[in-house]
């Protein structure tokens, strides 16, 4: 759920202000405070593109280690030769004990 001090760090980076009992105090004498309405239409846009990654976050947590990902790559022997020389020096220096 994106919130209103979510709205604000991305409407004013770095500007200074607290939500105290849902209610915003602007502290910030350079940056000028949002609307309402600036606020309710960012909070609308960054809801839907969180929304509109909803298949990312739920694949990260699905596929394997990265490091497995590529350990079986270098395996299967998909790798140019070059990062495979470079891989197995690798290897070879630090081998499995």
């Amino acid at each position: 759920m994106i919130t209103t001090p979510d709205a604000l760090t991305s409407l004013k980076p770095g500007a200074e202000w607290v939500v105290h009992d849902g209610v915003l105090t602007w502290l910030d004498a350079v940056q000028t405070e949002p609307t309402q309405s600036e606020i309710d239409a960012e909070i609308v846009r960054l809801q839907a593109e969180y929304d509109a990654q909803a298949y990312a976050r739920s694949r990260k947590i699905e596929y394997p280690d990265i490091g497995d990902q590529l350990d079986d790559l270098f395996h299967k022997g998909v790798f140019s030769t070059e990062m495979a020389a470079t891989l197995q020096a690798v290897k070879d220096k630090y081998p499995k004990e």
